[in-house]
């Protein structure tokens, strides 16, 4: 499947028919692995996507540009045995975000340097996203500033593109990472809202001497009134998106659902036959992730008599570099404890590529080697796995353990986008 496929999703809608893939956003090399596992067993394309923060031609939290995403990705893939051909690979909230800090004219030289990275290195979706004010700009930014600036990235893409790309515009969500304080309920966007975005931008490229290139934006980023908060959930409420849902007709795309981590399986059912064809998910997998290696560091505390718990050097790592979680987790010490290990947020993912972090998950499947675990230990800490374990499904290994808590965290993404008949 070429990113040029998903130009087919809205035409499909149109003549009734369901088209929806899952999103995922992780450069953790499990969460990646189980994803090309799961699309080779269903036979589906699998999408996976870069922010802006995480892979940038400054290399970005993870130190990879995006040419080094495509590589480690591709690695991976070929591990799996997953046909490239089925890989598609986004970048996500491109913009100014990482050098808000800068003048505006300063900050936007440095997105196209990336955007232009992104497009070089042959990632075919492009979300553009310049909706953050910049060191000089007002607050909020102007729409029409925001769709002109969008329209200077995607002029960008279309000058380095070695195939032409396709794009997603709009930003009705928070900044990447995820929102920073308890999320108590959410006002879709109004369809007012949503054709207006579109007209903005639709007249923005066209200023840019690139109308045609408008055509291929397949995706528009709305509030469908999903979120998480650092300890609760925001579920769809599909009555409540009823008005936005409606206007989608009048639109030349479908819609791109953002923060659907935690969501249930009926929820993102419900949202991919309401018209958001692209399913975001993150931080929800390498949640699941993190849960599965504290149940193996639990175990492990019962097995090894001199194992050194990984919560520990967790902790520590996190308390000597709080540059990724401090000003997300507010509260008291012990409530920042709580929140830097088991926050819906999950800004412990960002910990994962530290060489400390690295080191003491390598130290940890080491313990455990290729051994069976006792299925008593299973259940008591990996419980949800249980099941799987006792059908046969999972071995009992840690490796076997890990990947089948971020497959069942990935399940009902693949089950709504692609739906048994």
């Amino acid at each position: 499947m070429s990113t040029a496929a998903l130009l087919a999703f809205a035409p499909a809608r149109k003549s009734g028919q369901v088209l929806a893939i899952p999103s995922i956003c992780s450069a953790h090399p499990v969460v990646i692995a189980a994803s090309f596992a799961m699309a080779r067993a269903r036979g589906t394309p699998v999408l996976i996507e870069a922010t802006c923060n995480q892979v940038n031609h400054e290399g970005g939290y993870t130190g990879m540009t995006p040419a080094d995403f495509r590589g480690f990705v591709l690695d991976i893939a070929a591990a799996e045995r997953f046909d490239p051909a089925g890989l598609i690979l986004g970048g996500d909230h491109l913009g100014p975000n990482p050098w808000t800090a800068l003048p505006a004219a300063q900050a936007m030289a440095k997105a196209c340097d990336m955007v232009a990275a992104y497009a070089l290195a042959g990632f075919g979706k492009i979300h553009l996203d310049a909706s953050m004010s910049c060191a000089d700009d007002p607050t909020p930014l102007p729409d029409a500033t925001i769709a002109t600036r969008n329209a200077q990235l995607a002029a960008v893409a279309e000058a380095h593109s070695p195939t032409p790309p396709v794009y997603i515009i709009g930003t009705e969500v928070p900044v990447p990472g995820g929102a920073w304080e308890e999320v108590e309920g959410l006002t879709p966007t109004s369809p007012q809202a949503a054709l207006a975005t579109v007209a903005l931008q639709r007249a923005a490229f066209k200023a840019a001497g690139i109308e045609a290139a408008f055509a291929r934006v397949v995706g528009l980023v709305v509030q469908p009134g999903v979120e998480f908060g650092n300890e609760n959930v925001v579920a769809y409420n599909r009555p409540a998106a009823r008005d936005l849902v409606a206007c989608l007709p009048d639109l030349p795309m479908l819609f791109e659902a953002h923060s659907t981590d935690y969501q249930t399986p009926q929820a993102l059912a419900d949202l991919v036959q309401d018209g958001f064809g692209i399913l975001k998910v993150g931080p929800g997998l390498t949640f699941a992730l993190r849960e599965a290696l504290y149940g193996l560091d639990h175990i492990a505390d019962v097995l090894f008599p001199d194992h050194t718990p990984l919560r520990g050097a967790m902790e520590a790592l996190m308390l000597q570099k709080p540059q990724h979680w401090a000003k997300y987790y507010p509260g008291t010490p012990l409530h920042q404890h709580l929140q830097r290990h088991y926050s819906y947020s999950d800004r412990i993912r960002y910990y994962w590529t530290d060489p400390i972090a690295s080191a003491a998950v390598a130290d940890l499947m080491d313990r455990f080697g290729d051994k069976n675990i006792p299925e008593p230990l299973i259940s008591q800490h990996l419980g949800a796995t249980y099941g799987e374990v006792m059908t046969g499904q999972t071995a009992k290994t840690a490796p076997a353990l890990l990947r089948a808590a971020v497959m069942r965290a990935l399940t009902p993404y693949f089950d709504a986008c692609y739906p048994a008949h």
